[in-house]
């Protein structure tokens, strides 16, 4: 990933003070569909970093082994931003 390619949307949104920018500037940039996409990322990750097994998080969210194996390949190896996250959300 090129880092400036990336770094006026970053900008844009760490300048988001409140929810009501955050869900205007998501909802005008995204569509329902990528919205519900991170949304679910980010709860399997909740699940995964929780210990729940694949099993237990297909059975109860519908998602596919795919994309929480997905998710889970990024909490293992990725840059650390999932846990990042869902720490500061606790």
């Amino acid at each position: 990933m090129d880092k400036k390619h990336y770094d006026q949307l970053f900008e844009a949104i760490l300048s988001l003070e409140t929810k009501a920018d955050c869900a205007a500037f998501f909802e005008d940039l995204c569509t329902i569909k990528e919205l519900n996409d991170m949304h679910d990322r980010l709860a399997v990750a909740q699940r995964l970093l929780a210990g729940e097994t694949y099993e237990n998080i297909v059975k109860e969210t519908k998602m596919s082994s795919a994309t929480i194996s997905r998710v889970n390949r990024c909490i293992q190896y990725g840059s650390g931003g999932y846990k990042r996250i869902i720490k500061r959300l606790k």
